[in-house]
């Protein structure tokens, strides 16, 4: 029925279930919702309706609405509004690692009254993933998983795999330990569903299986998950004892967070501005690198002051500033992005590193040498002199080559330096470009001062 509503119809249809108290209707409607979508209606709805509309929703499900609401406080509300069993009934069922994200952006008072209200177990296991580094793997790990002995038949695993199917995040891989509950295999779903049912899992597991540390950046991870095209990776400590699993959908948003924040970087914004940022807390947050960049843009001015003998005999040359310093800031900006994508990619060693440069050299002279013939014959053309083609298509050709290399060697020595080379922003190689830019230009142009009068 809601395939054919937009988003007013289905949010007056149930405000008017609500009203009249059409439970079964509601609850049919509800069924064919996502929890994504139960959760915008939630966001939407009458505040004086919002209680009753919950109450409507089974424990699962309230589980699976709340780990889709992306605001803390909005979080928070919900759980306010349940009952006291009915909340720790639903922290005990929401994923691990989503409610220790949502506990620790809490402050302390209130992480300590939602814990005591959840089952030993499973606060146990809550605190212990709050107490890993953000942004590492046993961050983002859950033990809502299944493991198998090495010595259980496939019929043992099976009838497990029944037993935990409704709790586990995914079935699609059996992770094997042994005694010790050291890591040291995987039996995926369809190697089990093929295999005889008295076989032995020790005698169809593969033995090589990919994992991480506990403490292994989630950058890391995520790109060992994309590599291997896996939908979970278990998380193991130094002594290779499985602790969790990481499933590709958390992995998914770390990915989309890491994006988002290396657009942020490029773009020399800062903290998240989005389109419900008040304009001074945006202005505010887009200060401090846009002043740095305005001292750096003064020593541009102050190069132009210092051939300002060479501009006042040649006002030609003012045409082609604007023109000169632009592409040398987009050559740059282009490389930075090149670069900054690679690096999130793989890992570069000292013979890859190499290469790169190399390469955005001759990427550089290929670019120049094009648009440095192309404008030497506007120049010449439109001014009627060849040394202004001369001087302008060669400044052109070295500003390229020098804006393309800047914008791939300084990334890389901020990734040589462990600082994130998406600082590296595109506004900031931008403004030290047009430092290489004028001084390159003015340079030339004061060498052929004598041609160009």
């Amino acid at each position: 029925m809601n395939n054919m509503m937009n988003e007013e119809q289905l949010l007056l249809t149930v405000v008017k279930y609500l009203k009249e108290n059409k439970r079964h209707d509601l609850t049919l409607l509800i069924d064919e919702l996502q929890p994504y979508d139960i959760a915008n209606l939630y966001k939407d709805l009458p505040n004086k309706l919002k209680t009753r509309f919950l109450f409507h929703l089974d424990n699962h499900l309230l589980a699976d609405v709340i780990q889709e609401v992306e605001d803390v406080d909005l979080q928070f509300e919900i759980l306010n509004k349940l009952t006291i069993d009915k909340k720790g009934e639903v922290l005990n069922l929401m994923d691990n690692d989503d409610l220790a994200s949502l506990l620790h952006d809490l402050p302390s008072e209130k992480t300590e009254s939602l814990l005591a209200e959840m089952k030993h177990e499973e606060s146990t296991i809550v605190q212990h993933i709050m107490k890993y580094p953000e942004e590492t793997a046993g961050r983002l790990m859950t033990n809502r998983f299944v493991w198998i002995r090495d010595d259980y038949t496939v019929r043992d695993a099976v009838d497990k795999l029944k037993n935990f199917a409704e709790y586990a995040e995914t079935i699609n891989y059996l992770y094997v330990i042994n005694e010790r509950r050291q890591l040291v295999g995987v039996v995926s779903y369809r190697d089990l569903l093929l295999a005889d049912i008295n076989n032995q899992i020790k005698n169809i597991m593969f033995e090589r299986v990919i994992s991480v540390s506990d403490y292994t950046d989630q950058e890391e991870a995520a790109r060992i998950l994309e590599r291997y095209d896996f939908l979970a990776l278990p998380v193991v400590n130094e002594n290779n004892i499985l602790l969790g699993i990481i499933t590709f959908d958390d992995m998914l948003d770390v990915i989309i967070r890491e994006a988002n924040e290396d657009i942020e970087k490029l773009s020399a914004s800062g903290k998240a501005i989005d389109f419900d940022t008040k304009a001074g807390v945006a202005a505010w947050r887009r200060l401090p690198w846009l002043i740095l960049l305005l001292l750096i843009g003064l020593f541009s001015g102050s190069i132009i002051s210092h051939f300002q003998k060479t501009l006042d005999l040649v006002v030609a040359l003012a045409f082609f500033m604007p023109m000169i310093s632009g592409m040398t800031g987009n050559t740059g900006t282009q490389s930075l992005a090149v670069v900054v994508r690679g690096l999130a990619g793989q890992d570069l060693d000292r013979r890859a590193i190499s290469h790169l440069i190399l390469r955005e050299f001759f990427v550089g002279a290929i670019i120049g040498v094009i648009c440095g013939i192309l404008i030497s014959l506007i120049a010449y053309f439109w001014q009627g002199n060849i040394y202004i083609g001369l001087v302008v298509g060669l400044s052109l050709f070295l500003t390229l080559i020098i804006g393309t290399l800047a914008g791939t060697i300084i990334p890389l020595i901020l990734y040589r330096l462990k600082i994130d080379p998406a600082i590296a922003s595109g506004p900031l190689i931008t403004t030290l470009n047009d430092i290489f830019s004028l001084t390159t230009y003015f340079t030339i142009a004061t060498i052929f001062l004598d041609k160009l009068l």
